[in-house]
């Protein structure tokens, strides 16, 4: 294939990408009406199927020298259990420790799709999916508050130790950390970190295709555009192990919060 007829099959892709390019088409279309079937669709499923086989195989015939299968799942809820649920709630910790290793493992399985080969995308750059995990944290700790300490836990939650002349500016304060931010800030610290790692795969990988196709001369420099798509792969893997751990600690603080007597 001539470098005029890559140049002319390259003018046919839309460049540079847009925010449409993450509004995947369908892969199974149901007569024509919506995309129910989309990639991230297959992602999500495959994320769960993996998961259950994996703890499923894993613990299936517990050995006290464990398998490599069975250390690593060990590994994986010993990590959330002790590092996070005992360490952020205390010992209460211990009956939140299967959610929130469940929340750990899913959030990082979604992630891990945004670099592997032909996947390349993580469900998480959707903010649908992060809205909802934020969701059901937002649900769990404000639940909690409740059945802790009834009504009470209002006071609790909008009234901080101050001077009474200055509540009526803290107390709305509060709320609005509280019971907005939160949730709000979970999903986007999220969903801001994956899109932006997807993105920024995106535009120096097929950066270097628009410069190789352009001119011969910058040729060298979309070599050095690829060099930076696989250092940033690396970069982007701490990030998605990263972002797992923030959002299932972030969780467990606000659990804590809701349990604790006062303040």
């Amino acid at each position: 294939m001539t470098g005029q007829t890559l140049t002319v099959l390259a003018a046919d892709v839309p460049f540079p990408p847009t925010v449409e390019d993450f509004y995947l088409p369908s892969i199974v279309p149901w007569g024509g009406h919506g995309e129910w079937f989309t990639k991230i669709t297959l992602m999500l499923w495959l994320s769960v199927a993996i998961l259950i086989i994996f703890f499923l195989v894993a613990y299936r015939k517990p050995k006290l020298v464990p398998t490599k299968a069975q250390w690593l799942a060990e590994s994986a809820y010993g990590f959330v259990r002790n590092n996070i649920a005992v360490e952020m709630i205390g010992k209460e910790g211990l009956r939140f420790a299967p959610y929130l290793a469940t929340l750990f493992c899913f959030i990082f399985m979604m992630n891990i799709w945004g670099i592997i080969p032909f996947f390349q995308i993580s469900p998480n750059s959707h903010i649908a999916f992060p809205i909802i995990l934020a969701i059901i944290s937002w649900v769990m700790f404000i639940y909690l508050g409740f059945k802790r300490h009834g009504i009470g836990y209002l006071k609790i939650a909008l009234v901080p130790p101050a001077p009474w002349f200055i509540l009526p500016i803290l107390v709305p304060i509060e709320f609005f950390s509280n019971f907005i931010v939160r949730p709000f800030s979970l999903a986007i610290r999220l969903f801001a970190n994956m899109f932006a790692g997807h993105m920024l795969l995106l535009v120096f990988t097929l950066g270097g295709f628009a410069m190789i196709n352009s001119n011969v001369l910058l040729a060298p420099v979309s070599l050095l555009s690829w060099l930076m798509t696989i250092a940033l792969t690396f970069l982007d893997f701490a990030i998605i192990a990263l972002q797992a751990y923030v959002f299932t600690v972030l969780t467990a603080s606000y659990i804590q919060g809701s349990l604790a007597e006062g303040h």
